[in-house]
């Protein structure tokens, strides 16, 4: 039987020898928040309009969990990303008005939150058009960033995603690095990959709700550690309606308290990213 020799630590250099965070910082946090209040649920079944218990989660977010956050957030003075269904735009302006005047930003997260699947390009592109009016009437911003309800996604949307003015999505999980979309043959849009271990949705409300505490915070503590130890960008998939109910609050709290332990982690904004990636793609190519 072979001796299991424990391998000593690793300082690994980042994934990419070409690509670098700003100020030297070794790898990159971007907080991101799906606000999509009784949206999750209506656009999962029309039958839920009747389901008001079912309903009173999306509720939740927008009476407690959100409110809790921007608190939270101001206090560690972390900018952040909120993913916004055009449907909580119209039914929660002033909610969306804070995020605003909070200093963070509001991507879009479709208008009922539907679901890219292949073959419904015609829906997709009324949700995107729904989201961008919502937006310019009650907040009067016009975003640049998506991230698709359900995390999916096909060629031809990637096109229609670029066509309607959009510069960056977060939507797949196939890097650990922002890279540019490729869609027949062109340069698509900028895609900042999300990781599926930082979605609160698989932790506290299903499949398995009564994910606890220190199960939860190890998993968010060792994926951080690792993409930071590889210079990546730690991308998370949280939900005011799951985060913002007081344990997963605390869960939450507890790990960007983590990361503020940190001093060469860039806290960035999804617009910040995907103007940094342009960036250094353009000094790249020499453009």
């Amino acid at each position: 039987m072979s001796q299991f020799i424990k391998p000593s630590p690793l300082n690994l250099a980042p994934v990419s020898k070409d690509f670098t965070w700003p100020n030297n910082n070794r790898s990159a946090l971007f907080l991101s928040f799906d606000v999509d209040a009784e949206s999750a649920w209506l656009g999962m079944d029309a039958a839920n309009e009747g389901r008001l218990v079912k309903l009173s989660y999306g509720g939740y977010e927008a009476r407690v969990g959100l409110p809790k956050i921007l608190e939270l957030l101001a206090n560690y003075e972390i900018p952040a990303t909120f993913f916004v269904t055009g449907w909580t735009v119209d039914a929660y302006p002033k909610l969306c008005e804070d995020i605003l005047k909070a200093g963070h930003e509001i991507a879009h997260h479709g208008y009922m939150h539907y679901r890219p699947e292949p073959g419904n390009l015609d829906l997709m592109e009324e949700e995107l058009d729904r989201g961008f009016d919502a937006m310019r009437r009650q907040l009067g911003i016009r975003p640049i960033g998506y991230r698709a309800p359900g995390g999916e996604g096909y060629a031809e949307f990637l096109k229609l995603m670029k066509e309607k003015g959009l510069r960056y999505s977060s939507s797949w999980r196939d890097d650990i690095l922002p890279y540019r979309h490729v869609t027949g043959g062109e340069g698509g849009i900028v895609e900042i990959p999300v990781n599926f271990s930082y979605d609160d949705w698989l932790y506290g409300m299903s499949p398995r709700p009564l994910s606890d505490r220190e199960a939860v915070l190890s998993i968010f503590k060792d994926e951080f550690d690792q993409t930071h130890e590889w210079g990546g960008v730690t991308t998370t998939v949280l939900h005011p309606q799951v985060s913002g109910r007081p344990m997963r609050f605390k869960i939450l709290t507890e790990f960007l308290e983590y990361i503020r332990n940190h001093d060469d982690v860039w806290c960035a904004q999804g617009r910040e990213i995907c103007e940094h990636f342009e960036s250094w793609e353009n000094q790249k190519n020499g453009s």
